[in-house]
C-alpha cells in the first residue's frame, strides 16, 4: 500500500495558503457570539423588572414635606325634630324637658359645622396644590397643613367631577416643597411604588406596595384609566400622591375597594398623565377644556365586528351623529367604527371618550374608519366638550326620513314581527306618525332578539346599514345576508328614545 508523501517545500506552501482562511473564520465565530452576547443583554434588561430598592426611607424623607394634610369645614343644616310644649312656669313637665335638654342638646339648636379630612401635594413652589374633588366637595372652607404644621387657607381654583380632581391654591410666605409628574403610561404592573397621605387624619404616612394592574374600569367616571396598587390606601388618604422609585407622582390616589371601609389591598390612583392635562386646564382657565368629537359610541361586539365583515371585535361602533358636530362636519356616519383616532389604535370602545378628551381643542386629527368593508380616512377638527354640554347638543341624535307603506301587512323573520309604522301603531307604542323604520309589534321569548333586549315598541331603523321603510325591506336585506352567508345581521334600533346597534344571529 502506497502513501502520498509531500516535501516539507510543499506543506508550507499550503499552510500558508490556508491561515487566512482560519483567520477569517474565527473573526466571524467571534463577531457572532459578541453580538448573541449583546443582544441577549438588551433582552434581559427589557424582560428584568427593576429591582426592589434597600428600603424607603430616603425617598420618603425628601417627598414628606410636599404632602400636605386637606381639612374641610361647611355647615349642615340639623332637623330640628319637635318643638318643645309651651308648660307654665312652675310646672313639673316644664322642670323635666329643661333637664334633659341640657344634658342632650335642645332640638333647635341650629346648624352645625362638618369636618372632613383628606391628603394633597403640592406640584408648584407658589403654593398650587392637587387633591380629589370629593375631599373639597361642598366645602365652605377648606385648610392646608404643610409638613412643618404650618396652617394656611386655601382656595378652590377648579375641580373636576368627571376625574376627581382638584386644583387648590394658598399663599405661602416663601417658596414651597414641590413634586413633579411622572408618565404613568411607562410604568408597568409590578412596579414598585409608595403612597403618602393622610389615613384616619393620622398625616404623613407611608406605604408602599406594587402596581397590581393597569386601565381599571371601576365605573367611577366616563374617563375611567385607574392605576391598581396594593399599597394601602385608606380614609383619608383620598388625594394623595402615588410615587414611583424616582419620586415622580405617576398617580393621585382616589378610591378603595373594602367590603369593611378599611385597606384589603386594591387601591386606585387617577394616572398623571390624566390629573396632569385636568390640572393644566384648571391652573389656566379655572375649568377642563376637552376635546369633543361629536358622537355617541358603542361597544363592537364579535356579532356585529362579523356583520361588518371586520376580523375582529376592535374599535367604536358610532351609533350616532350630533347634527353640526365636528364629526358630521368631517363626514362621519352612524354605522362607521373608528379604527384609529389620531395615529392612537381604539382597541375597545372605552378607549375613544378618554383619547378624544385628552385632545387639543380645535386641533385638527385624522381617524381611520371601517365603512361598508373598507378602511376609509377623514379629517376632524375638535370641538371643545365643555361647550357643547352648555349648547345642549350632546343629546341630538340624527334619524333620516323614509318613505312609508302603511297598508303593508306585518312580517316576521329573526324572532320578530315588523309593520309598517301607522298612526294606530304610533299612538299605541308612543311614537311619531314620521319616526322612519319599522316597528317591532312582537318578539319571540326563545329568541336571540329577546335575549338582547328588543321588545314590542322598539323600531327598526336600518338592517345591514340600509334604511328600511316597510316590512318587505327587512325581509329583502335579511335574504341579502343569507345570500351573503352571514351568520348574523346588524340592525340600528331606536330604544327607550336612543339609537343603537344591535347583531342578531341569523335562522
Amino acid at each position: 500500500m502506497s502513501r502520498r508523501l509531500e516535501s516539507p517545500t510543499v506543506a508550507r506552501a499550503v499552510a500558508r495558503q490556508e491561515a487566512p482562511l482560519r483567520r477569517q473564520r474565527l473573526w466571524v465565530l467571534g463577531s457572532v457570539l459578541v453580538v448573541a452576547q449583546i443582544l441577549m443583554a438588551l433582552a434581559a434588561s427589557q424582560t428584568q423588572a427593576r429591582p426592589a430598592p434597600d428600603g424607603f426611607a430616603d425617598m420618603a424623607e425628601r417627598l414628606l414635606p410636599a404632602v400636605v394634610n386637606i381639612s374641610t369645614t361647611q355647615t349642615v343644616s340639623i332637623n330640628r325634630g319637635p318643638t318643645i310644649p309651651d308648660f307654665p312656669e312652675g310646672s313639673p313637665f316644664r322642670e323635666f324637658f329643661d333637664e334633659f335638654f341640657e344634658r342632650h342638646g335642645r332640638p333647635d339648636s341650629g346648624p352645625r359645622r362638618a369636618t372632613s379630612l383628606g391628603s394633597g401635594f403640592i406640584i408648584d413652589a407658589e403654593g398650587y396644590i392637587v387633591t380629589n374633588t370629593h375631599v373639597i366637595a361642598d366645602a365652605d372652607e377648606v385648610t392646608v397643613t404643610l409638613s412643618d404644621d404650618r396652617t394656611l387657607t386655601a382656595e378652590i381654583v377648579g375641580r373636576d367631577p368627571k376625574t376627581d380632581i382638584a386644583l387648590l391654591k394658598v399663599e405661602p410666605s416663601g417658596a414651597l416643597p414641590a413634586v413633579g409628574w411622572g408618565d404613568s403610561d411607562a410604568s408597568r404592573v409590578g412596579d414598585w411604588v409608595m403612597a403618602i397621605g393622610n389615613p384616619f387624619g393620622l398625616g404623613g404616612t407611608v406605604t408602599a406596595g406594587i402596581i397590581s394592574a393597569r386601565a381599571r374600569n371601576i365605573n367611577a367616571g366616563p374617563y375611567d384609566n385607574f392605576i391598581q396598587t396594593d399599597a394601602a390606601i385608606n380614609r383619608g388618604n383620598s388625594g394623595g400622591p402615588l410615587f414611583n422609585l424616582d419620586g415622580e407622582v405617576i398617580g393621585v390616589n382616589t378610591a378603595i375597594f373594602s367590603p369593611s371601609g378599611g385597606s384589603v389591598g386594591i387601591g386606585f390612583a387617577v394616572p398623571a398623565n390624566l390629573a396632569k392635562q385636568v390640572v393644566n386646564d384648571l391652573k389656566d382657565y379655572g375649568r377642563t377644556r376637552r376635546g369633543w368629537l361629536g358622537v355617541r359610541i358603542q361597544t363592537v361586539t364579535p356579532e356585529i365586528a362579523e356583520s361588518l365583515g371586520l376580523d375582529e371585535a376592535r374599535g367604536a361602533l358610532v351609533a350616532s351623529v350630533t347634527p353640526g358636530g365636528p364629526a358630521e362636519t368631517a363626514g362621519v356616519r352612524a354605522g362607521d367604527v373608528v379604527l384609529t383616532f389620531n395615529g392612537r389604535d381604539i382597541e375597545e370602545m372605552r378607549q375613544l371618550p378618554r383619547i378624544v378628551a385628552e385632545t387639543e381643542v380645535g386641533s385638527g386629527v385624522s381617524i381611520e374608519l371601517w365603512r361598508d368593508g373598507a378602511v376609509t380616512d377623514v379629517a376632524v377638527e375638535l370641538g371643545e366638550l365643555e361647550a357643547a354640554e352648555e349648547s345642549g347638543l350632546l343629546a341630538s341624535e340624527t334619524s333620516r326620513p323614509s318613505p312609508q307603506d302603511p297598508g303593508e301587512a306585518g312580517v316576521t323573520m329573526v324572532g320578530l314581527t315588523v309593520r309598517a309604522i301607522t298612526p294606530d301603531l304610533a299612538a299605541t307604542f308612543d311614537l311619531d306618525e314620521d319616526t322612519p323604520g319599522v316597528v317591532i309589534t312582537d318578539v319571540d321569548a326563545a329568541s336571540d332578539a329577546a335575549e338582547k333586549g328588543i321588545r314590542p315598541g322598539h323600531v327598526i331603523v336600518e338592517v345591514n346599514q340600509t334604511p328600511v321603510a316597510t316590512p318587505s325591506d327587512v325581509r329583502a336585506a335579511l335574504d341579502q345576508a343569507r345570500e351573503g352567508n352571514r351568520s348574523s345581521v346588524l340592525l340600528l334600533v331606536q330604544r327607550d328614545g336612543t339609537m343603537s346597534f344591535l347583531a342578531l344571529k341569523l335562522d
